[in-house]
């Protein structure tokens, strides 16, 4: 199997209520099967997901942890308000357990990519977001599509970052092998592979960070259309051993 990661750049800001399907289709040739990789920068622009850091009130929890991590009190205030649970508060990094479920840094609350004074909050549903944008696709295409959302996180052990998926739809986000045979004939009882993430990571090759290339398609990877979300890529609290 030889797989293509087609950049798809996009020269317009996105602003809220843009037609992202719209903008997609007209910039790429899409086909059946493809998997389209969206940044979730961009979800989160065009869905209005954008705070004014000026009109933030930080809360006294807010300017206190601030002051002791030399940050910004209404950035603090803004990870707050996406937090669910603190998970770690060290060397003036906060990471955090998200509504969603994601445990990243800063509950995804970013400055990088928009304008001076502004920060972005993860989409308040990825996987809806994944969903409503492949829909929107199929209409305007006719083209069966997967899409995955995709943001950029770091991992515990393992140094820089990698972007895994926070929104799918349309293709499963894990392959369980359990129950199937190595070459050898043994039994495979644990190995599940996290294709969305995967995907998604490839895709960053030749998306980047600078280049405005929000948008990534995935071709020839063979796929079963049947779908899940990002749930399935949360490991339950009962099996976290580091929780």
């Amino acid at each position: 199997m030889t797989l293509e990661i087609i950049p798809v750049n996009i020269k317009k800001e996105i602003a809220p209520g843009d037609k992202l399907a719209d903008l997609i289709s007209s910039n790429a040739k899409l086909q059946d099967g493809d998997i389209i990789i969206v940044s979730q920068k961009v979800v989160s622009k065009q869905e209005g997901r954008i705070v004014n850091l000026s009109l933030v009130i930080p809360s006294i929890l807010a300017a206190g942890l601030a002051s002791e991590y030399q940050k910004s009190p209404q950035v603090v205030e803004a990870i707050l308000s996406e937090t669910k649970r603190i998970v770690r508060l060290e060397n003036g990094i906060l990471i955090s357990e998200t509504k969603h479920g994601f445990v990243c840094a800063n509950a995804g609350v970013d400055e990088s990519n928009v304008e001076e004074g502004y920060a972005t909050l993860l989409p308040e549903d990825p996987d809806r977001s994944a969903k409503n944008l492949q829909e929107q696709i199929q209409k305007k295409t006719g083209k069966k599509t997967a899409v995955l959302i995709s943001d950029t996180f770091g991992r515990p052990f393992r140094m820089g970052q990698t972007n895994c998926a926070v929104g799918v739809s349309g293709i499963e986000p894990i392959i369980d092998y359990a129950g199937t045979k190595d070459d050898f004939g043994r039994v495979l009882r644990v190995t599940a592979i996290a294709i969305a993430d995967e995907l998604c990571a490839a895709s960053e090759l030749v998306m980047g960070k600078t280049l405005r290339c929000p948008v990534a398609i995935v071709r020839n990877y063979k796929y079963n259309g049947t779908t899940g979300t990002t749930q399935n890529l949360i490991r339950p609290k009962e099996q976290d051993l580091f929780r």
